[in-house]
């Protein structure tokens, strides 16, 4: 049972680790929108590469965002059945979709995603605009990345499962899931 702890004590700083690049993807996103905003409007100026640089952030955050939210429980799920069910049946609940679905779809992702950036990187691939970003396949590459992380995401989630079945853990009330308690 150790080695399941310490294992789940990792993958929880990998994905919090996860969080933080998103959250400061977030803030350059916000500086980014706001420059673009006071240029096109004070200066009448515009950058196409800026622009495009939001949704390069955006992606950042969206894709980094998951693992985060799915160790966080910060996931959508239907709470009707599952906030009245024991720490045990949540764990069991959590386990199974973790190795079902999550981890399964994970790979999923990492499979089409590598092939998305390597036809990109072999195109070479950038941005159709004048002024645009080059090398659109740096931005692509982070989707295998992320299916790496949605699988350990999904592996501490099944970690920590085992935990609270265990009876050494328990999941957070106020959460109704996988919160840190």
């Amino acid at each position: 049972m150790q080695w399941i702890i310490k294992l789940d004590k990792a993958l929880a700083r990998l994905s919090s680790l996860c969080g933080w690049v998103a959250c400061l993807a977030m803030l350059l996103m916000v500086a980014n929108v706001f420059y673009d905003v006071i240029a096109r409007y004070a200066f009448s100026e515009v950058s196409i590469g800026l622009q495009e640089m939001e949704w390069h952030l955006f992606a950042v955050v969206f894709l980094l965002g998951i693992p985060y939210a799915l160790r966080t429980d910060g996931h959508v799920r239907v709470d009707v059945f599952y906030a009245q069910w024991s720490n045990k049946t949540r764990a069991w609940v959590n386990l199974t979709g973790a190795l079902l679905f999550v981890i399964p779809f994970a790979w999923l992702i990492g499979i089409y995603g590598y092939d998305f950036t390597l036809d990109s990187y072999t195109l070479g691939e950038g941005s159709g605009d004048p002024g645009g970003l080059p090398h659109r396949w740096v931005i692509k590459s982070l989707i295998p990345f992320t299916a790496l992380f949605i699988a350990l995401a999904g592996l501490n989630m099944a970690t920590y499962a085992l935990r609270v079945i265990s009876g050494e853990k328990q999941y957070d009330e106020e959460s109704n899931g996988e919160g840190l308690a």
